[in-house]
């Protein structure tokens, strides 16, 4: 979908319609969620701290969130989806794959269901949306990109090498910023200057995810739709309205995320091995501690006894912070075919 939450808000209130708008908190803490495009032409993106784009923008208009309006679009998109082919795999509220190879129409050309598909969400949502039409899935992520917004782009075998070659590094999935600044040290910039290199070469510098580099960049990647994909991870975090210093503020923040967190993990019906914390200092940088156990996290009170640890370990923060966050990995559902979990006993 294009600039979705953005796009919901023009809309649904003609005043907006034109102008630059974020959904988003107009605090002096608020981040900017969404950004319409109008909103985009002054460098107003997501995650951007609010009062960074209310500077670059004089006139931007805030609007609040409204969730539950975008979670019932994005279940009419959806159904909209399967009425095409089972084979949907989500990705996030506004993205989806989808693999059409049999769709149910019997229609030979993938192109002409993209063109369907985004016909149907308009008629049916006023909404628009980007269709990318290839052979795998790094293809068709990249392809969705290309004409934002109102655009379909297909990308065929025949001249997948050519639309890949100038492709900013930063377009691959999996190149980080601090992957991006090593990668331009070598004087990598594009996709087919890393295409350049063996596989072995990408090992030694990227460790495993240089083979998954020179998979993409030779257009190896196998990755099938997959309409049951698990979540990788769950979590929550905090910004506060004012920078904090002191520990035992640390420790009651921590504690209403970890009751947060363990009920979004009830809500989802998982646990997880991995747990990890978020730190963000009033400077923007960003520290992250994580710690895996043998056991999955159950309990809150288990959950919160590492956040404390990781919280101190090895040092506390040393400057002042302005969010904390738990994120909860190596996910399992809870159930008795999926988690052979060990009973604790109290003797």
């Amino acid at each position: 979908m294009d600039a979705f939450f953005a796009s919901v808000e023009q809309r649904d209130f003609p005043q907006y319609r034109g102008k630059p708008l974020v959904v988003g908190g107009k605090k002096r803490r608020g981040v900017v969620s969404a950004a319409s495009y109008e909103a985009r032409k002054f460098g107003i993106h997501s995650a951007m701290p609010s009062f960074i784009a209310a500077q670059k923008c004089a006139h931007l208009i805030f609007a609040r969130p409204r969730f539950e309006v975008y979670k019932n679009i994005s279940k009419q998109i959806n159904d909209i989806f399967h009425t095409y082919t089972d084979l949907v795999e989500p990705v996030s509220i506004d993205e989806a794959y989808l693999d059409v190879t049999n769709n149910k129409y019997g229609i030979d050309s993938a192109a002409e269901i993209a063109r369907q598909i985004k016909r149907k969400i308009l008629s049916t949502t006023q909404l628009t949306a980007s269709a990318g039409v290839s052979f795998n899935k790094f293809l068709a992520k990249v392809a969705s990109d290309y004409r934002k917004p109102n655009g379909i782009t297909v990308v065929t075998p025949d001249n997948a090498l050519k639309f890949i070659t100038k492709m900013p590094i930063s377009k691959i999935p999996g190149v980080g910023k601090v992957t991006q600044k090593k990668m331009k040290e070598m004087d990598i910039t594009t996709a087919g200057d890393l295409r350049r290199y063996s596989e072995l070469f990408l090992i030694n510098h990227f460790g495993k995810m240089g083979s998954h580099y020179y998979r993409l960049m030779h257009l190896q990647s196998s990755d099938n739709v997959n309409p049951t994909r698990t979540r990788k991870s769950i979590g929550t975090e905090r910004t506060f309205l004012e920078d904090i210093n002191s520990e035992e503020k640390m420790r009651e923040i921590l504690s209403n995320i970890c009751v947060e967190l363990k009920r979004r993990m009830d809500k989802a019906n998982v646990c997880g091995k991995t747990l990890t914390l978020k730190i963000k200092y009033s400077d923007f940088t960003i520290l992250s501690r994580s710690r895996t156990t043998l056991d999955y996290f159950m309990e809150e009170s288990e959950i919160l006894d590492i956040a404390f640890e990781l919280l101190i370990r090895p040092a506390l923060p040393c400057k002042p912070v302005r969010l904390l966050g738990l994120q909860l990995s190596n996910l399992v559902n809870i159930s008795l075919d999926l988690l052979p979990y060990q009973m604790k006993i109290k003797f």
